[in-house]
């Protein structure tokens, strides 16, 4: 047996160079035609590293130490940054998270979809901190101070790292963060325990309209009755000037799902409003809303130049929410259909449509593959924005029945991204003239890509089949 074969195996300290960064965050080091994924390391790294979850061709690491440090690793801005699950990126600098960012869609378009020769367009990029408009945090009493904590949950774990600011956050939320949790304390409101599925309060939720400066305090609770929440809720209003609602979602359910489906308003107004695009928006504690507003502004800027609409197009966004892209387009066109399971979203999406004064538009509360089988008007453009387990089987075959001329895919996780779009592409039935990758996710491995497809004349049936992408 080599000496090799004898050092892989959980346990062995040995020192690698890093080369690289995984989609998951973690620098990537080759030993031996070997992977090993070391969580907080940098490409240019030499680093001593244990070995831990071995397997035959990769491993993970445990970081023992640094040897040399990469020119690209820095001083996180954060100084619990170490121990925070909320940033995996915050010791890289941002140049190098960019390139990086980048070179994973690259190779996930390359590996996964097989597409050899693409060119993506710059990176779309925006400030690097204090860009998040929204941050819902877990609530936990601490057992030595007994005193109510929030933040996120330290890497790998549950446990809760206490936070009264973090720097991705938008500054103006600071302050709610660090004294909410004491007034709850001073309340006397018990605080949910998992295990054990007793307690009441889960979770503090903030949202805050980047243009317009209202913020949205909400407590999601396993319990409704939250003896003088409503004395409380005044206060909060009357203390923060920019607090337009506090808010009390009730989920009385295990597992980790944030949210439950009943809100109640305790003070002020349920929502928010927001600017974007030039459109206002009324977002509730639940909506879903692209975090980074500035840069997701300048991803619907790329997709409006690169569809160039004349006016006289009808328009399918299939996973449309709240109509965030589906009515700065719908100005564009003859007709804007929206589709979308959840009927919470559609509601708002309609009410925004109302609030802008646009008529062109229509909404359905269906799965894509359910409208489709009673629609009767034949879109020239569809956009899908799906989550990060991207588009399933059955949408796919959806949009390739629908035949659009173009389609627009919005991603936020490459290697899905790549698995669809070649199902799309698949036997030249459509093909790719725009890629666009955009930074909404600064310290994160996470990125956004859009995806502009045109239809060519080639029209094979689609097949059944589909993988997700490892």
């Amino acid at each position: 047996m080599s000496d090799s074969a004898n050092l892989w195996q959980q346990g062995t300290l040995i020192d690698v160079d890093v080369v690289d960064l995984s989609d998951r965050g973690d620098g990537v080091a080759k030993w031996d035609d070997r992977a090993i994924f070391i969580p907080d390391t940098v490409p240019g790294d030499r680093v001593q590293v244990r070995l831990v979850q071995v397997k035959r061709h990769y491993a993970h690491g445990k970081l023992q130490g640094i040897v040399t440090a990469s020119p690209d690793r820095i001083r996180p801005r954060c100084i619990v940054a170490d121990k925070c699950g909320g940033c995996q990126w915050q010791h890289i600098d941002d140049a190098a998270q960019r390139t990086a960012k980048v070179n994973l869609v690259e190779q996930a378009l390359q590996r996964i979809g097989g597409f050899e020769s693409l060119t993506l367009a710059p990176l779309l990029t925006g400030e690097t901190l204090h860009y998040r408009n929204k941050a819902t945090y877990p609530l936990h009493r601490s057992t030595q101070t007994n005193t109510v904590q929030a933040g996120y949950y330290r890497k790998g774990s549950h446990q809760v790292v206490n936070l009264n600011q973090c720097p991705v956050q938008d500054e103006r939320l600071d302050p709610l963060l660090a004294e909410v949790k004491q007034d709850i304390a001073e309340r006397g409101w018990s605080i949910y325990n998992e295990k054990r599925h007793q307690g009441r309060l889960r979770h503090l939720a903030l949202r805050v309209g980047r243009r317009t400066g209202q913020q949205l305090l909400t407590l999601v609770s396993c319990d409704r009755a939250m003896p003088g929440l409503e004395e409380q809720a005044q206060i909060w209003l009357d203390r923060y000037p920019g607090l337009v609602g506090v808010c009390l979602n009730h989920n009385p359910q295990r597992g980790n799902v944030i949210f439950g489906d009943d809100t109640l308003c305790m003070a002020g107004q349920p929502y928010l409003e927001e600017t974007f695009a030039g459109l206002t928006f009324r977002l509730r504690p639940e909506t879903f809303f692209q975090v980074n507003t500035e840069v997701a502004e300048q991803l619907l800027g790329v997709i409006q130049t690169q569809l160039n609409l004349q006016g006289d197009e009808v328009f399918l966004d299939a996973y449309c929410g709240i109509g965030t892209f589906t009515l700065p387009l719908a100005q564009r066109v003859k007709l804007a259909i929206g589709v979308e399971s959840q009927g919470s979203a559609i509601a708002q999406a309609e009410i925004n449509a109302k609030l802008n004064g646009i008529h062109n538009t229509v909404f359905h509360i269906k799965t894509m593959e359910n409208w489709i089988k009673t629609c009767d008007t034949a879109p020239d453009v569809a956009l899908v924005d799906p989550p990060r387990k991207g588009c399933d089987r059955s949408v796919i075959n959806s949009l390739l029945r629908l035949n659009p001329q173009r389609i627009v895919y919005v991603s936020c996780k490459p290697a899905t991204l790549a698995r669809d779009l070649k199902l799309l592409c698949e036997g030249d039935r459509y093909r790719i003239t725009h890629l666009q990758p955009a930074d909404l996710f600064p310290q994160t491995p996470h990125v956004e890509c859009v995806a502009i497809l045109q239809a060519q004349t080639v029209t094979p049936e689609p097949s059944d089949s589909i993988e997700e992408p490892v």
